[in-house]
Protein backbone atom coordinates (compact mmCIF):
# COMPACT_ATOMS: atom_id res chain seq x y z
CA UNK A 1 0.00 0.00 0.00
CA UNK A 2 1.36 3.41 -0.97
CA UNK A 3 0.46 6.82 0.41
CA UNK A 4 -0.28 8.06 -3.12
CA UNK A 5 -3.34 5.76 -3.15
CA UNK A 6 -4.82 7.67 -0.19
CA UNK A 7 -6.74 10.95 -0.40
CA UNK A 8 -7.51 13.01 2.72
CA UNK A 9 -10.55 15.28 2.78
CA UNK A 10 -9.79 16.58 6.26
CA UNK A 11 -10.93 15.46 9.70
CA UNK A 12 -11.24 11.63 9.57
CA UNK A 13 -12.42 11.47 5.94
CA UNK A 14 -10.34 9.47 3.46
CA UNK A 15 -10.56 7.73 0.12
CA UNK A 16 -8.57 4.58 -0.67
CA UNK A 17 -7.86 3.22 -4.12
CA UNK A 18 -7.69 -0.59 -4.07
CA UNK A 19 -5.88 -1.55 -7.27
CA UNK A 20 -5.77 -5.27 -6.55
CA UNK A 21 -9.53 -5.77 -6.73
CA UNK A 22 -10.22 -3.90 -9.94
CA UNK A 23 -9.74 -0.25 -9.00
CA UNK A 24 -12.30 -0.33 -6.22
CA UNK A 25 -12.91 3.05 -4.65
CA UNK A 26 -13.83 3.20 -1.01
CA UNK A 27 -14.28 6.00 1.46
CA UNK A 28 -13.93 6.15 5.23
CA UNK A 29 -16.08 8.54 7.29
CA UNK A 30 -16.97 10.83 4.36
CA UNK A 31 -17.60 14.29 5.77
CA UNK A 32 -17.59 17.91 4.65
CA UNK A 33 -16.46 17.31 1.08
CA UNK A 34 -15.21 20.53 -0.56
CA UNK A 35 -17.69 21.89 -3.09
CA UNK A 36 -14.90 22.67 -5.55
CA UNK A 37 -13.82 19.09 -6.29
CA UNK A 38 -15.25 16.23 -8.31
CA UNK A 39 -15.86 12.99 -6.43
CA UNK A 40 -15.55 9.46 -7.74
CA UNK A 41 -18.51 7.23 -6.89
CA UNK A 42 -17.87 4.81 -4.05
CA UNK A 43 -17.85 1.05 -4.31
CA UNK A 44 -17.68 0.76 -0.53
CA UNK A 45 -18.23 3.30 2.25
CA UNK A 46 -16.96 2.61 5.76
CA UNK A 47 -18.33 4.47 8.79
CA UNK A 48 -16.62 4.21 12.18
CA UNK A 49 -19.44 5.53 14.38
CA UNK A 50 -22.66 7.50 14.57
CA UNK A 51 -21.45 11.05 15.25
CA UNK A 52 -22.42 13.56 12.58
CA UNK A 53 -18.82 14.35 11.59
CA UNK A 54 -18.32 10.67 10.70
CA UNK A 55 -21.78 9.52 9.66
CA UNK A 56 -22.89 12.29 7.29
CA UNK A 57 -25.86 11.33 5.08
CA UNK A 58 -25.39 14.49 3.03
CA UNK A 59 -21.82 13.58 2.11
CA UNK A 60 -22.58 9.90 1.67
CA UNK A 61 -25.24 10.75 -0.91
CA UNK A 62 -22.65 12.67 -2.94
CA UNK A 63 -20.64 9.50 -3.61
CA UNK A 64 -23.40 6.90 -3.89
CA UNK A 65 -24.13 4.77 -6.92
CA UNK A 66 -26.73 2.05 -7.19
CA UNK A 67 -24.47 -0.76 -6.01
CA UNK A 68 -22.47 1.09 -3.34
CA UNK A 69 -22.28 -0.94 -0.12
CA UNK A 70 -22.09 0.87 3.21
CA UNK A 71 -20.35 -0.75 6.18
CA UNK A 72 -21.15 0.70 9.60
CA UNK A 73 -21.73 -0.20 13.26
CA UNK A 74 -25.03 -1.81 14.09
CA UNK A 75 -26.37 1.21 16.00
CA UNK A 76 -25.86 3.42 12.95
CA UNK A 77 -27.99 1.44 10.49
CA UNK A 78 -31.23 3.24 11.34
CA UNK A 79 -29.57 6.64 11.14
CA UNK A 80 -28.95 6.25 7.41
CA UNK A 81 -32.21 6.25 5.48
CA UNK A 82 -31.04 5.15 2.05
CA UNK A 83 -31.91 2.06 0.04
CA UNK A 84 -28.35 0.87 -0.62
CA UNK A 85 -27.14 -2.35 0.92
CA UNK A 86 -25.82 -1.83 4.44
CA UNK A 87 -23.59 -4.22 6.38
CA UNK A 88 -23.56 -3.98 10.19
CA UNK A 89 -20.25 -4.65 11.94
CA UNK A 90 -19.06 -5.30 15.49
CA UNK A 91 -15.56 -4.91 17.00
CA UNK A 92 -12.98 -7.69 16.83
CA UNK A 93 -14.42 -9.36 13.74
CA UNK A 94 -13.16 -10.17 10.23
CA UNK A 95 -15.24 -9.49 7.12
CA UNK A 96 -15.11 -9.86 3.36
CA UNK A 97 -17.39 -7.57 1.36
CA UNK A 98 -17.09 -7.53 -2.43
CA UNK A 99 -13.67 -9.20 -2.18
CA UNK A 100 -12.39 -6.50 0.18
CA UNK A 101 -11.04 -8.06 3.36
CA UNK A 102 -11.04 -6.06 6.55
CA UNK A 103 -11.24 -6.45 10.29
CA UNK A 104 -12.72 -4.26 12.98
CA UNK A 105 -10.85 -2.89 15.99
CA UNK A 106 -12.62 -1.37 19.01
CA UNK A 107 -12.65 2.45 19.15
CA UNK A 108 -13.61 4.09 22.43
CA UNK A 109 -12.55 6.56 25.11
CA UNK A 110 -10.89 5.45 28.33
CA UNK A 111 -10.03 8.89 29.72
CA UNK A 112 -12.47 10.06 32.38
CA UNK A 113 -12.86 13.55 30.93
CA UNK A 114 -14.28 12.22 27.67
CA UNK A 115 -15.41 8.70 28.44
CA UNK A 116 -19.03 9.52 27.55
CA UNK A 117 -18.11 10.77 24.07
CA UNK A 118 -17.31 7.31 22.74
CA UNK A 119 -18.34 4.66 25.30
CA UNK A 120 -16.92 1.20 24.82
CA UNK A 121 -20.38 -0.34 25.09
CA UNK A 122 -21.44 1.43 21.86
CA UNK A 123 -19.33 -1.09 19.93
CA UNK A 124 -17.91 1.57 17.60
CA UNK A 125 -14.94 0.62 15.49
CA UNK A 126 -11.77 1.34 13.65
CA UNK A 127 -10.89 -0.68 10.57
CA UNK A 128 -7.86 -2.56 9.28
CA UNK A 129 -8.02 -3.01 5.52
CA UNK A 130 -6.04 -5.54 3.51
CA UNK A 131 -5.40 -3.46 0.42
CA UNK A 132 -2.78 -3.36 -2.34
CA UNK A 133 -0.68 -6.01 -0.60
CA UNK A 134 -0.58 -4.17 2.74
CA UNK A 135 -2.56 -3.31 5.85
CA UNK A 136 -4.12 0.11 6.50
CA UNK A 137 -5.50 0.98 9.93
CA UNK A 138 -8.05 3.77 10.39
CA UNK A 139 -8.50 4.16 14.13
CA UNK A 140 -11.81 6.04 14.20
CA UNK A 141 -12.46 8.21 17.26
CA UNK A 142 -10.56 6.65 20.13
CA UNK A 143 -8.10 7.08 22.95
CA UNK A 144 -4.92 5.03 23.21
CA UNK A 145 -6.55 1.77 24.26
CA UNK A 146 -5.12 -1.62 25.19
CA UNK A 147 -6.31 -3.17 21.94
CA UNK A 148 -3.88 -0.97 20.00
CA UNK A 149 -0.95 -2.60 21.76
CA UNK A 150 -1.71 -5.86 19.94
CA UNK A 151 -1.53 -4.26 16.50
CA UNK A 152 2.27 -4.43 16.39
CA UNK A 153 1.86 -8.16 15.75
CA UNK A 154 -0.16 -7.40 12.59
CA UNK A 155 2.67 -5.43 10.93
CA UNK A 156 0.49 -2.52 9.84
CA UNK A 157 1.80 -0.60 6.84
CA UNK A 158 -0.14 2.65 7.30
CA UNK A 159 -1.93 3.84 10.45
CA UNK A 160 -4.29 6.84 10.56
CA UNK A 161 -4.53 8.14 14.12
CA UNK A 162 -6.51 11.03 15.66
CA UNK A 163 -4.33 13.53 17.52
CA UNK A 164 -6.64 16.47 18.21
CA UNK A 165 -7.67 15.82 21.81
CA UNK A 166 -11.08 16.93 23.16
CA UNK A 167 -12.95 13.88 21.81
CA UNK A 168 -9.99 11.59 21.09
CA UNK A 169 -6.43 11.08 22.22
CA UNK A 170 -4.25 14.19 22.09
CA UNK A 171 -0.80 14.48 20.58
CA UNK A 172 1.04 12.98 23.57
CA UNK A 173 -1.27 9.96 23.71
CA UNK A 174 -1.17 9.55 19.94
CA UNK A 175 2.61 9.47 20.06
CA UNK A 176 2.38 6.58 22.53
CA UNK A 177 -0.11 4.81 20.28
CA UNK A 178 1.96 5.30 17.14
CA UNK A 179 5.08 3.96 18.80
CA UNK A 180 3.18 0.98 20.20
CA UNK A 181 1.65 0.09 16.82
CA UNK A 182 4.90 0.63 14.93
CA UNK A 183 3.33 0.99 11.49
CA UNK A 184 5.69 1.72 8.63
CA UNK A 185 3.88 5.04 8.10
CA UNK A 186 1.60 6.98 10.45
CA UNK A 187 -0.77 9.68 9.22
CA UNK A 188 -2.32 12.06 11.79
CA UNK A 189 -5.99 12.97 11.42
CA UNK A 190 -8.93 14.53 13.27
CA UNK A 191 -7.07 17.59 14.53
CA UNK A 192 -6.97 20.63 12.22
CA UNK A 193 -10.57 21.70 12.73
CA UNK A 194 -10.21 21.11 16.48
CA UNK A 195 -6.89 22.88 16.96
CA UNK A 196 -7.29 25.80 14.55
CA UNK A 197 -4.08 27.80 14.22
CA UNK A 198 -2.23 25.49 16.61
CA UNK A 199 -2.38 22.53 14.24
CA UNK A 200 1.12 23.03 12.82
CA UNK A 201 2.64 22.93 16.28
CA UNK A 202 0.79 19.66 16.90
CA UNK A 203 2.11 18.20 13.65
CA UNK A 204 5.69 19.07 14.56
CA UNK A 205 5.33 17.65 18.05
CA UNK A 206 3.86 14.45 16.64
CA UNK A 207 6.64 14.07 14.07
CA UNK A 208 9.30 14.60 16.71
CA UNK A 209 7.76 12.21 19.23
CA UNK A 210 7.02 9.27 16.94
CA UNK A 211 10.21 7.23 16.68
CA UNK A 212 8.86 3.80 15.66
CA UNK A 213 7.14 4.93 12.46
CA UNK A 214 7.58 7.43 9.65
CA UNK A 215 5.09 10.28 10.06
CA UNK A 216 3.63 11.66 6.85
CA UNK A 217 1.39 14.73 6.88
CA UNK A 218 -1.15 14.62 4.07
CA UNK A 219 -2.47 17.74 2.42
CA UNK A 220 -6.23 18.09 2.62
CA UNK A 221 -8.08 17.88 -0.69
CA UNK A 222 -9.66 21.27 -1.32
Amino acid sequence: MEVKDITWYGHASFKLLDKTTGNIIYYIDPFNFPTTISLEPADLIFVTHAHADHLSPTDIKKILKDDTVIILPADSIDKLAISNRKVAVLPNQEYNVRDVKFQTIPAYNNKLQRIQAHPKENNWVGYIFSVNGGKVYHAGDTDFIDEMKTLADLYVDIAMLPIGGTYTMDVEEAIEAANAIGAKITIPMHYRRLLGGAYKEAEEKFKKGVTKSEVIILEEMS
